[in-house]
């Protein structure tokens, strides 16, 4: 069984699309500026012919720009070559046919699903058998298809649900598929309207399914809120409903809880009452009972017997507390009898600077990635049974020290698991155990740049309350310490994630080794330390990732690495927010910001894209003490008369469901009403995370490098 996924995980994993946002809401009813306060409200239109005619003649002027440069040749082909190395990892999933992975490549843009055995996978060329071919499906049915996974029916995981996405957004639909075959099934399982939303395998005619049912069955946030059962052979729209949440919610479904045999323990539901809050049911005698577990705690797996939970906050149940971040069991026979009754028990809790990460359930044990101060280790748990008692022991997996360490595949039915493990300036290799010995490395991507004239180094900035903020440097070996390296610094600081040190790949190629430093922040927000390193940085504290930020930039200043002549930053999605933040707060201190796929405009943005879904993290603009966390950062609001910007480059995909390039369109257009200079190119297809092959993230990762180039490299700022 695999670790059953936090909401956070799922609503990443699964967004539904959107049409962009409605003027509805009037700024005298909600204090939400509408038409006559924002000029640009047409620009959240995603396919609008308006809207298009405005980004090609956008992107025709920034292509003139920068593919003129006689560097961008060079810079993309070196990206392509590295996206379609032959000799990358290919890295895979344990089914009980083989060893599944999927591949782009030049000859395979859109990718292949292939297989192939454990003994050929050990070889340097494995035989691959393809069970699907993407570019041939898309090429047979006029689409532009992008895979986006299978869920398959345990154990033999051959009868799958196969998503796909047009173009690359991240709502699919989903068809029925045989792995055996390689064939879709014919008159299988068809949902045909693409939508965000999952299902379920109960048994091989029968399917739980969330997703949008039409009218009344999405929630603000448009994510479903009800699930249904169908069988095969019915009208999905006949299919009887068995879980419905508040259309206020989030997002609400029904799932089934598994052990790794495939076995059905219960089922189970959730209701989304904000991105990091959650209630939970579980279904006792056909009613849904309510779990007595905090908001911010989730089933967590089934390991040995026992159900296991995570929490995010502090858990006082039973005369006893569990601290943030903890995992906690319970015997699972108890748990089915009594759920909210059956004994706690702690298995693990964190040391000061730890945190939890990913994890994996094999056959026989629990593994779970920590940070330790930002260097990861990975733990094996195990319940060790001594008469009628028993006792949680663990041991560490032994993996190379000072590393970045991630679990990259895991068996439901043996003690297989393949392991990664990377840094800033070494390939990532996969270490690969069974059970009877230490992990061994399987196979090492090959080296991108050289890195024999670089160095790493950690070091701590000063925020503005005082907070201490690591962050990597990487950096050519003795680099003169007088300001003029070209530096580029980027981080997240958002959603309890973490972003960590990994082979460098392109970036490192592209810039790196042509001379540039760059800079990794492990800011709050993120989950670099912890629920409470994100915790104090969200809604009416969020200031203070943008504080965090703008510390590391003038602490990499003050040290003399780079000056804001040579200081460029770099951020996607949340990560956009945050550049939007820096250099509308401090533009004195840069000289280029890429923009990417961003969030931009915080009092519109419960009504463009999956906004909503994020008010847990923001606040809610339509809120006025609320309004007022976010009107005081929000960058679109920000950009006015009489301040000279960095010349920023923006940058965003029509497909993009999630964000929406509405917030990227308009910061540009507002740039151009002002008369400030920037750049603004916006890809057609490749939804929230770019390019769906890797000519076109080739092609993007070039034009981020020569704006880089020319910016931080070739001139100083006036």
């Amino acid at each position: 069984m695999k670790l059953v996924s936090t909401f956070a995980l799922a609503l990443a994993m699964t967004i539904t699309a959107t049409t962009g946002a409605t003027a509805q809401d009037t700024f005298a009813e909600t204090g939400v500026p509408g038409p006559e306060q924002d000029p640009y409200i047409w620009l959240e239109e995603a396919r609008s012919p308006e809207a298009l005619d405005w980004v090609a003649k956008e992107n025709e002027r920034t292509l003139a720009a920068f593919e003129a440069d006689p560097r961008f040749a060079q810079l993309k082909a070196e990206a392509l070559a590295i996206f379609d190395s032959e000799d990358r990892i290919p890295f895979v999933s344990f089914r009980p046919d083989g060893l599944y992975n999927f591949w782009q490549d030049k000859a395979n843009p859109k990718g292949l699903l292939r297989r192939t055995s454990l003994e050929s996978y050990r070889t340097d060329k494995p035989e691959w058998e393809i069970i699907l071919d993407v570019d041939a499906l898309a090429r047979a049915e006029g689409k532009e298809w992008v895979y986006q996974g299978s869920t398959c029916l345990p154990p033999a995981l051959n009868k799958c649900m196969i998503a796909l996405s047009d173009g690359g957004e991240d709502a699919t639909i989903m068809r029925e598929f045989d792995t055996a075959t390689k064939q879709f099934v014919e008159g299988g399982f068809v949902l045909d309207a693409k939508s965000q939303g999952g299902v379920q395998w109960i048994d091989a005619d029968t399917l739980m399914v969330g997703r949008s049912f039409g009218e009344g069955t999405l929630t603000e946030s448009e994510y479903p809120f009800t699930s249904r059962v169908w069988k095969r052979g019915t009208d999905i729209a006949d299919a009887p409903e068995i879980f419905r949440g508040e259309p206020t919610d989030v997002w609400a479904g029904a799932s089934l809880l598994r052990d790794n045999t495939g076995t059905t323990h219960a089922r189970t539901a959730f209701r989304a009452i904000s991105f990091h809050e959650s209630l939970y049911f579980v279904e006792k005698e056909g009613e849904w009972l309510a779990l007595d577990i905090p908001k911010k705690a989730s089933p967590y797996g089934i390991v040995d017997g026992h159900l296991l939970y995570s929490t995010d906050e502090d858990w006082t149940t039973g005369g006893q507390t569990f601290p943030a971040d903890s995992l906690i069991a319970v015997d699972l026979e108890e748990w089915k009898t009594d759920p909210n009754g059956a004994k706690k028990t702690l298995v693990w809790a964190p040391g000061e600077r730890q945190t939890k990460q990913g994890g994996a359930i094999t056959g026989n044990a629990l593994f779970v990635t920590l940070l330790d101060n930002v260097v990861g280790k990975v733990l094996e748990f195990n319940f060790a049974k001594e008469g009628d008692a028993g006792e949680w022991v663990s041991r560490q997996v032994a993996l190379p020290d000072n590393a970045t360490l991630g679990i990259a595949a895991s068996s439901d039915e043996t003690d297989q698991i393949m392991f990664t493990v990377s840094d800033f300036l070494h390939p990532t290799t996969l270490y690969y155990a069974d059970g009877t010995g230490a992990p061994a490395a399987l196979k090492t991507s090959p080296a991108y740049f050289d890195p024999a004239g670089m160095e790493v180094e950690q070091h701590q900035a000063t925020s503005a309350d005082g907070t201490k903020i690591p962050y990597f440097i990487v950096k050519p070996k003795g680099m003169v310490v007088d300001g003029t390296t070209a530096t580029l610094l980027t981080g997240y600081g958002g959603f309890q994630v973490p972003r960590l040190p990994g082979y460098l790949g392109s970036t490192g190629k592209l810039w790196v080794e042509k001379g540039g430093a760059y800079v990794l922040a492990n800011l709050r927000g993120g989950g670099e330390f912890g629920p409470n390193w994100h915790q104090t940085a969200i809604r009416e504290n969020k200031q203070r990732t943008w504080d965090d930020f703008i510390a590391v930039g003038e602490d990499l200043v003050q040290r003399g690495f780079t000056s804001p002549q040579h200081l460029g930053i770099q951020g996607g999605s949340q990560g956009g927010l945050l550049v939007g933040t820096f250099f509308t707060q401090r533009p004195d201190l840069l000289n280029a910001a890429i923009v990417q796929i961003p969030l931009f405009d915080m009092l519109r943005y419960h009504l463009i894209g999956r906004g909503a879904s994020w008010i847990g993290e923001y606040g809610d603009p339509r809120i006025p003490e609320q309004r007022a966390w976010i009107e005081a950062y929000s960058p679109y609001q920000k950009i006015v008369a009489g301040v000279d910007y960095p010349t920023p480059f923006l940058w965003a995909s029509t497909a993009d469901d999630r964000t929406h390039p509405a917030h990227a369109r308009k910061g540009a257009a507002r740039l151009k009403e002002l008369g400030q200079t920037y750049y603004y190119f916006e890809d057609t297809t490749g939804g929230h995370s770019g390019g769906v092959d890797n000519d076109q993230r080739a092609k993007l990762q070039a034009l981020q490098f020569i704006y880089l180039m020319q910016r931080l490299m070739d001139q100083h700022r006036e």
